[in-house]
């Protein structure tokens, strides 16, 4: 029995290590946070809000969009949860839009990128992601008249172990490369990078960088399972956190400037438990690094402001 109980203990000490995390890792506490609701977004066109991202032209503005199905146009809302613009992409299908992020392209100029990345059914060879310039909003405080954008650079890409469904992209700040985490039922995903160097009328191969697995957690309006799935992912403008939002957490790493990514993905998270949305589905950073936004997909479509 001895001998049989020093076996079992090196199998998980070999498992532990395999994983890179210990077991028992990831936090069921939350760390001291504050919700409030800033706004309720005005514009009922935007009924299926799946996505935020805080703008670099003008940082008063987030962007958001709507998720599969919806026009292929991105919208501006200032804090208040006024629409200050609707930007319809060119030559652009809302075939499954799920998230956006900005951040600024090999110019300097700021940029806005669109991920048609959902794949519920595991059907899509490919998926793409939409690039445009951030569009300026023109009339301090005013909704402006629907316009459109230059024709988009389109990056496609596919993942080197299978199909995937994801709902999260994620732009680095300092190295401008593109990222998405997958999603799955179970908690089970992975983040995945597109190659540095972009290359456009091709199908990129993505290079996974870690696998991450997202624990069931008992809350009070919400299934365990709720805390697996992912929906939403944002870098912080200096390069510092990482943060992911489910239907039930946000959870944050810290990125040290000596660690690689896949390293400091391999630390244990810290989770911040927001008010709860009816289905979370965008999260952003502010120009902070440190205060999170989040938004919800179903109308009445709340703006929450997470502090610690």
């Amino acid at each position: 029995m001895k001998a049989a109980l020093v076996q079992f203990a090196l199998i998980l000490t070999a498992v532990s290590a395999c994983c890179g995390q210990s077991v028992g890792a990831w936090p069921e506490k939350p760390v001291p946070s504050t919700s409030k609701q800033i706004a309720i977004l005005e514009d009922k066109r935007l009924n299926e809000s799946s996505g935020l991202a805080l703008g670099v032209r003008d940082p008063s503005i987030f962007w958001t969009m709507n998720d599969s199905g919806g026009e292929p146009c991105v919208f501006a809302i200032d804090r208040s949860g006024k629409t200050r613009a609707k930007v319809r992409v060119r030559d652009a299908a809302n075939f499954d839009w799920e998230d956006i992020a900005s951040g600024k392209d090999e110019k300097g100029t700021p940029t806005l990128f669109i991920g048609d990345i959902g794949d519920n059914l595991f059907l899509r060879a490919s998926i793409q992601v939409y690039q445009i310039p951030e569009p300026e909003i023109k009339a301090a405080g005013q909704p402006v008249a629907e316009t459109e954008t230059a024709t988009p650079q389109i990056w496609r890409a596919y993942y080197p172990d299978g199909r995937r469904n994801a709902e999260s992209l994620l732009v680095h700040p300092l190295t401008r490369r593109l990222y998405i985490l997958t999603k799955s039922d179970d908690g089970k995903c992975a983040l995945y990078a597109f190659p540095q160097l972009l290359q456009p009328k091709v199908s990129m191969v993505l290079e996974k960088v870690a696998d991450l697995a997202f624990p069931t957690l008992i809350r009070v309006g919400k299934s365990p399972h709720d805390n697996c799935m992912t929906t939403g992912a944002c870098f912080a403008p200096d390069g510092s956190r990482m943060v992911v939002s489910t239907y039930s957490s946000l959870y944050e790493w810290l990125l040290p400037k000596e660690k690689t990514l896949a390293e400091a993905l391999q630390q244990a998270p810290v989770r911040i438990e927001p008010e709860l949305l009816r289905q979370a589905e965008g999260v952003c950073y502010d120009s902070d690094s440190r205060t999170l936004w989040i938004i919800s997909e179903h109308l009445p479509t709340p703006l929450l402001r997470v502090t610690r």
